[in-house]
């Protein structure tokens, strides 16, 4: 028991030199366990695969993994697959020939030549096309690769660590990514925990980046009331770590109060509304722990939302039985602006009848469809006349890569836009 107790306390001292090594706050468990799994696999040469949302720091933990491996000493890259079009990806990795295709005028190296001995970390694998994944299988299966262009074998030692914010399985349902080479990554899974998931460290962390940024911009570090810290707390950050980072360096330049309450707070946070929580907020006269959870403000929203529409049908119904129409009509009972007839129940002008309530026979309604391909082919057609063509911008509009924008164009057969 003593051993086992002493152990657990040089683990312990040696994660906390490594999170100061590499700034990485917290202490929540999950992340302390995958900052020991990525310690434990260091000394091999394994295949690695590093899963969590954007924003978490999945490349911190490759960085990890290589200068505790034994090839700290030989180079380290790291390689966004989203990034680079899908024409240039396989010369990018593996290098190319002179003259293999349009403007190859010099033969070239790629990543697995020049980082031989060394680490190559793949970010966003799942952004890899087949064909390259294809290629990348054979270079983890026997270490060999070829050059674009040539026939000549080439061997190189590198290892590699692979990350993605994606659900591979499901790419590999949809045919979007080899179940072998999945299995060939996957040989020691890492998952970095989202900052949701790690409640207790957002405040370290806020005030870890205040600090930094009063440095950098010479300033006072921004203080927060309890109120503000329960805030801070309870909101989901999608953007994760790097959500947290840009919000701390907002505020730390534009807050001219030192110590921020809750609705200080607020003004700075994603459109400035206590509904971008997913945690409600009571008044300061209740405790800390009388907190709705997620599900009762989903059904707050819902129902809510019911509501508005009930409302809206009651003041329409209201205003066709006054008479009091909220449209126009041209003399041949169509809307204006509308080319539906409508017709009436009504034919006779008397007295009697001029306060009828009015009946309308409607018209057909088409409904819009709710294929998924049609709406993301329409907002691909919409972002591409919008910047005149430039699929750069496009992209970012989208919020997709550039090569995913140019797959899906090719896919979807806009070319000519």
């Amino acid at each position: 028991m003593l051993f086992v107790t002493f152990a657990l306390q040089i683990f312990m001292v040696d994660l906390q030199t490594l999170k100061q090594r590499y700034g990485i706050l917290g202490n929540t468990p999950s992340l302390n366990y995958a900052l020991q799994i990525a310690m434990q696999v260091a000394s091999t040469d394994l295949s690695v695969l590093i899963t969590g949302e954007s924003g978490v720091g999945k490349e911190v933990f490759s960085q990890v993994i290589h200068q505790l491996s034994n090839r700290k000493h030989h180079p380290f890259i790291a390689v966004n697959c989203g990034a680079i079009p899908e024409g240039t990806i396989d010369s990018e990795l593996f290098g190319h020939e002179k003259g293999s295709f349009t403007g190859a005028h010099d033969s070239r190296k790629g990543y697995f030549e020049t980082v031989n001995g060394g680490t190559i970390f793949l970010d966003e694998i799942a952004e890899m096309p087949l064909g390259t994944q294809a290629r990348l299988l054979r270079v983890l299966e026997t270490g060999e690769y070829i050059r674009v262009g040539s026939s000549k074998v080439l061997k190189t030692n590198v290892r590699v660590i692979a990350a993605t914010n994606v659900n591979l399985k499901e790419f590999i349902h949809n045919g979007k990514f080899r179940e072998d080479l999945y299995y060939r990554l996957n040989t020691v899974p890492i998952k970095v925990p989202a900052l949701r998931e790690r409640k207790d460290d957002i405040v370290v962390l806020f005030r870890k980046f205040c600090v930094d940024f009063a440095d950098k911009y010479r300033r006072q570090p921004i203080q927060l009331d309890d109120a503000a810290k329960q805030v801070l707390v309870n909101y989901s950050f999608p953007g994760n770590v790097r959500e947290l980072k840009n919000i701390a360096e907002q505020i730390s330049v534009l807050s001219t109060d030192k110590e921020l309450s809750a609705a200080a707070l607020m003004r700075f946070m994603p459109d400035g509304k206590i509904d971008a929580f997913p945690v409600a907020i009571n008044n300061s006269n209740s405790n800390g722990n009388n907190f709705a959870n997620e599900r009762e403000i989903i059904y707050k929203v819902l129902y809510d939302l019911r509501k508005d529409v009930n409302d809206l049908k009651h003041a329409f119904g209201n205003a066709l039985q006054g008479n009091e129409m909220p449209m126009q009509f041209s003399p041949n009972n169509n809307f204006e602006n509308n080319s539906a007839p409508i017709n009436f129940n009504s034919t006779n002008n008397n007295a009697a009848n001029q306060h009828q309530p009015i009946v309308l026979q409607h018209a057909p309604v088409v409904e819009e469809t709710l294929n998924i391909a049609e709406k993301e082919k329409e907002l691909i057609i919409k972002a591409l006349k919008k910047y005149k063509s430039r699929r750069r911008d496009a992209a970012l509009e989208l919020g997709i890569s550039e090569r995913t924008l140019y797959r899906k164009i090719k896919d979807y057969g806009l070319d000519d836009l």
